[in-house]
């Protein structure tokens, strides 16, 4: 094959790329039409805005039956620094992975139950007075929702200027189109409260993320909720924990 003809493929295929792109940037990811909250249809539209909240009390313990659970609302300093952090994230260190529509909490437990305990965070729920109830956003979650967010001109701009000569012409960079979605669900999975058991003496933490409460809401409360212990021969759970953080709330107005 001539140089000419590699060089005309080349072209080719970054048109096919360019035209991919446009494509869906064209299409809206469905995920950015679900409901942000179970509650009624007319509140959705003051959920999920970019407020910054103050939250009292920031950090709150609770504990119940040998378990001990601290509870402290994350602010977006709190999240920039945390992430910062590049003896804990190394060379993911850096990006804070939440959206500002979003509330996050760091979580710690510590058990002291003298049995294993079983936590499932997709059962925690937060609780705001305008009857709206949220569920816990997954690591899977955001990240889908970044890459449904993410301008696709973007990436196009990231292809072409990474492109470099190989067998058709032109060389696709893969990982570079890839890295910052891997970024934030790498970050994501290590920094969130994950399923699992925890056996005595364990202490465990992570965050917790919800969409941001109703823009009118003032009061929230935080279920920490099905968490399982007194585990029968047959591993069935004969108990069930449940703590709860009632927080009040504001929109910050600054310092």
């Amino acid at each position: 094959m001539s140089d000419r003809q590699r060089r005309a493929i080349g072209v080719l295929a970054v048109v096919a790329i360019c035209g991919a792109a446009t494509a869906c940037a064209n299409r809206r990811s469905s995920l950015l039409l679900e409901r942000q909250a179970l509650g009624p249809i007319a509140e959705e539209s003051g959920i999920a805005r970019g407020i910054e909240w103050a939250v009292e009390p920031v950090t709150q313990p609770q504990a119940q039956s040998g378990l001990e659970a601290i509870v402290t609302y994350a602010t977006r300093d709190y999240l920039t620094n945390f992430f910062q952090n590049k003896k804990v994230f190394g060379s993911f260190a850096g990006m804070n992975p939440y959206f500002p529509e979003q509330l996050v909490f760091y979580v710690k437990l510590t058990n002291h139950t003298g049995k294993k305990i079983r936590i499932v965070p997709n059962d925690f729920v937060l609780l705001d007075d305008l009857g709206n109830q949220y569920h816990v956003l997954n690591p899977d979650y955001n990240t889908a929702l970044a890459e449904a967010k993410a301008p696709m001109a973007t990436l196009t701009r990231g292809v072409l200027e990474d492109a470099h000569p190989g067998y058709f012409g032109v060389g696709v960079p893969v990982g570079k189109i890839i890295g910052k979605p891997m970024q934030r669900f790498a970050l994501l999975k290590m920094a969130s409260l994950q399923e699992g058991y925890l056996y005595d003496g364990v202490i465990y933490d992570g965050l917790i993320a919800f969409w941001s409460p109703h823009e009118k809401a003032q009061h929230l409360k935080l279920l920490l909720t099905n968490i399982k212990t007194d585990f029968n021969a047959n591993d069935w759970p004969q108990t069930t924990i449940q703590l709860s953080f009632e927080y009040a709330i504001r929109q910050h107005r600054g310092p």
